[in-house]
This record gives C-alpha cells, structure tokens and sequence, in this order.
C-alpha cells in the first residue's frame, strides 16, 4: 500500500489532488480539495469566480505554496514529473510586450528538453513550425508576439505547449476573449490529443459547452462539490450546490439537464 512519501502514489492516476488547502494573506482560497482525474480524459474544471479554479491549477505546479496537501502526476511529485506536463496560462498574466516572435516563444517550450546549455536546433525549430501548423499559425512565425490579436496569441501559447509532447495539459481559460474560429481550433486540438491517450485539464467558464466539449467535470466553489464523468456529474443539483444565486437560469435542452 503506497503512502503520500512513497516513490509511487496513486499511479494509475493522471492527478491525485489529496487535502489540497491554500489560502492568500489568511483568507481560504481552496480548502482541502480531494480531485482524481483518470488518464485520457478531457476534464473541465469549472466554478463561479472566486472559487478556486486558477488557485487550484497554480497550486499544482507549485506556482502557489499550500497550505496543506499533496499532488501527484501519474503517481509522481512534480519534480519526478515536470516533463510531462505542460502548461498554457491566462493569457492576461503574460507580458505581451516582450520583443520577441512568435516561433521564439514556442521553442520556448523545448528548452525543459534541451536543458540549459543546448541551444535549439534545426530539428526544434521545426518542431515549433508544425505545432504552429497544426493551430492555424504558420504564417505568423516570424511576427512579434505583441503583434497578434488575443486569439492569435493565445493559440501560439497553445502551441509553446504542445511541443513539449506532454502528458497530461493544464490551460487556464484558454477560450476567453477567443473569436469562434480560434475556439473550434483550440477545441479541436485538444481533443485530438485526448483522442492520443494525453489528458487535457481546462479551467472553464462556459457551462452551455461542457456537455459537448468534455467528458470528465470537476465542479469548485473553494471545496469540491463533485467530480467524475461528465454524463453523471453535470447535474442541476450539482449546480445549484456549486454556483448557489449565481446560476443563471438554464435550458434542459441546450446544456443536457435533465428536467
């Protein structure tokens, strides 16, 4: 039987979330949060604002200290781990005006890979140049990062992401303040890499696309009101407990309620 100390803990897991609390200048932001999420699920985390959504992604990646708690990455801590797991921010926690392009900014995403003292090469480079393909953005390699529009930019972090041929993905809101057309890409990406055996983890604020875009739900309101599959965890009650007044009122038919 494996413990918190153990080399492996919980290893069938993509995430092993256990008592996870935080908190900023005292004030509880996650109080002892317990998330499973299987491998090669698409899983949506989801809550009314203030809940803990972003706080629980950070915690995670050790961006944010806990209070209390442990995570484990297919059983591993995150320095056993790092490599196989990639991260897309908020976009509005990134400084747009740093000079440098976009294929710069994508190869970023190698340099966990290459180490310190390897410089990328013409095999990275081209690395960079299909993941920009596969999002639409091919053209704009060689464009300055603060030159693109939000969903542009947003598709090129996308991209930073997924050359590092990830395990398991976190993006946080990647389809706020998107137009439709970088929507489908993302949306369509993302489930390819599903479709490959990755798992995705999506912090997400659209509760009239969850039933069609994933298939495993975490719902937050500073706790966890539930998790598991989408098909049995997107409930009205399940709602109601996570969202309280908050919830705007919903149509069975649009959002897969049942009556």
């Amino acid at each position: 039987m494996t413990t918190p100390d153990s080399p492996l803990h919980e290893p069938q897991l993509a995430l092993h979330v256990e008592d996870l609390t935080v908190g900023y200048g005292g004030a509880p932001v996650l109080l002892d949060a317990d998330i499973d999420i299987p491998p090669g699920v698409m899983a949506a985390i989801v809550g009314p604002n203030g809940s803990g959504k972003s706080t629980l992604i950070k915690s995670c990646l050790g961006l944010v200290r806990p209070a209390a708690g442990h995570v484990r990455f297919f059983g591993q801590r995150l320095a056993q781990a790092r490599a196989r797991v990639g991260y897309v921010p908020q976009r509005s926690s990134v400084d747009w005006d740093f000079p440098t392009t976009v294929i710069d900014v994508v190869t970023m995403g190698l340099y966990g890979r290459l180490g310190l003292f390897r410089r990328p090469g013409k095999a990275e480079r081209e690395k960079a140049l299909q993941a920009l393909s596969d999002l639409g953005m091919l053209d704009y390699a060689d464009r300055q990062i603060g030159q693109l529009s939000g969903g542009q930019q947003q598709r090129v972090f996308i991209a930073r992401a997924l050359v590092q041929e990830a395990d398991l993905y976190f993006l946080d809101e990647p389809m706020a303040g998107v137009d439709a057309t970088t929507e489908a890409t993302i949306i369509a990406l993302l489930q390819r890499l599903r479709d490959q055996g990755k798992t995705v983890i999506v912090v997400h604020h659209d509760l009239s696309t969850v039933k069609r875009w994933f298939d495993w739900l975490v719902m937050l309101n500073k706790r966890v009101v539930a998790q598991g599959p989408v098909e049995t965890t997107y409930t009205r009650d399940n709602l109601r407990a996570a969202y309280g007044g908050q919830l705007a009122v919903l149509d069975p038919a649009d959002h897969g309620l049942a009556p």
